[in-house]
């Protein structure tokens, strides 16, 4: 085991696959020798040369529609959108092209758009938004959100192995943040998620950063008597709906965290397939955590406000046991 960063994490990940096959190929805005906005690409130019780590234009749409080409002729093309509030600009190649090829025309597309999202570092609105849940919306597209640099490396290399378009969210708070990571890099399933905490009064499901915000919640909360099981979904498509369920049948109440605004997120599909499949062991209902319906504020006292914090989760926690206890 190493202690890597989860930047290094994706870094090295990236580096294990371009060696295993010449096919992967990687694009996006000042990748080369800046390594991207957050230096996850710093020193693969130098390795692979500019015919494989390729610099592009300022066009969001132009370059993954490009990768999408690309990964018809047979290349596995790796974009980096370099904020996840730009990919709105790559909406209708990501969503007209990417995800209905194999419907359409039954043929494969293994193309991987990694991003950086969220807020925490006073980017302000234009800069810090989760749009995972539109994605949630487009079928064909799978979608993965890691928590940690072992995580991120795993799921990254099964992205990019996959014949499958998946958007890869990389939380920006993430890119520091250290973690065990093995020396071989071994490959996570997607559609499996991790329990992080064992716990028997409450589940809390989240993804992403969302996740060192339930767990640092769930150690408060242990601290007052209630056990809270913190559950990891690592993918939201596919998404382990049966872990999940599992979990709230032990646990008999549910509580999904999510960084995005409330209305139309990805906790609200979350929540109605659990409330389908499980809803006869719920003792109260399900309950979300989620940024309110505003832009992210580049102040950072209202962004802290705004998103949410274990502070809140600790809250809410107590506020469902002592109404449904």
């Amino acid at each position: 085991m190493k202690t890597l960063t989860t930047v290094e994490a994706l870094r090295a990940a990236l580096w294990h696959e371009m060696r295993r096959d010449r096919r992967v190929i990687l694009l996006g805005e000042d990748i080369g020798v800046y390594g991207g906005a957050f230096g996850v690409t710093r020193g693969l130019l130098d390795e692979f040369g500019p015919e494989r780590v390729i610099n592009t234009p300022i066009s969001e749409m132009s370059f993954t529609g490009a990768a999408i080409g690309a990964a018809l002729a047979g290349l596995r093309p790796v974009v980096e959108i370099m904020f996840m509030d730009f990919i709105t600009l790559a909406m209708d190649p990501l969503v007209n092209w990417a995800a209905k090829l194999r419907y359409v025309y039954d043929r494969a597309c293994p193309l991987v758009v990694r991003t950086p999202a969220g807020g925490g570092r006073g980017y302000g609105p234009t800069h810090s938004q989760c749009f995972e849940s539109w994605f949630f919306h487009v079928p064909g597209l799978w979608i993965a959100v890691p928590s940690t640099p072992a995580d991120a490396a795993g799921l990254l290399r099964t992205a990019i192995r996959t014949e499958n378009p998946v958007l890869f969210v990389e939380h920006k708070r993430l890119y520091g943040r250290k973690g065990g990571v093995s020396d071989r890099l071994p490959p996570v399933p997607f559609g499996s998620a991790r329990i992080v905490r064992k716990g028997k009064d409450l589940t809390l499901a989240a993804w992403s950063w969302m996740v060192a915000e339930a767990e640092e919640a769930a150690q408060r909360l242990a601290e007052e008597g209630i056990e809270a099981e913190v559950l990891d979904l690592r993918t939201l498509v596919p998404l382990d709906l049966e872990r999940l369920a599992e979990s709230v049948r032990r646990t008999h109440r549910l509580m999904i965290v999510e960084e995005g605004v409330r209305s139309g997120g990805a906790a609200a599909e979350v929540a109605a397939r659990v409330g389908e499949s499980v809803f006869e062991y719920l003792d109260a209902p399900i309950q979300r955590v989620t940024t309110p319906e505003i832009p992210i504020p580049a102040s950072p006292s209202l962004e802290r406000a705004a998103i949410p914090n274990s502070e809140r989760i600790v809250r809410e926690a107590f506020r469902l046991m002592r109404e449904f206890s």
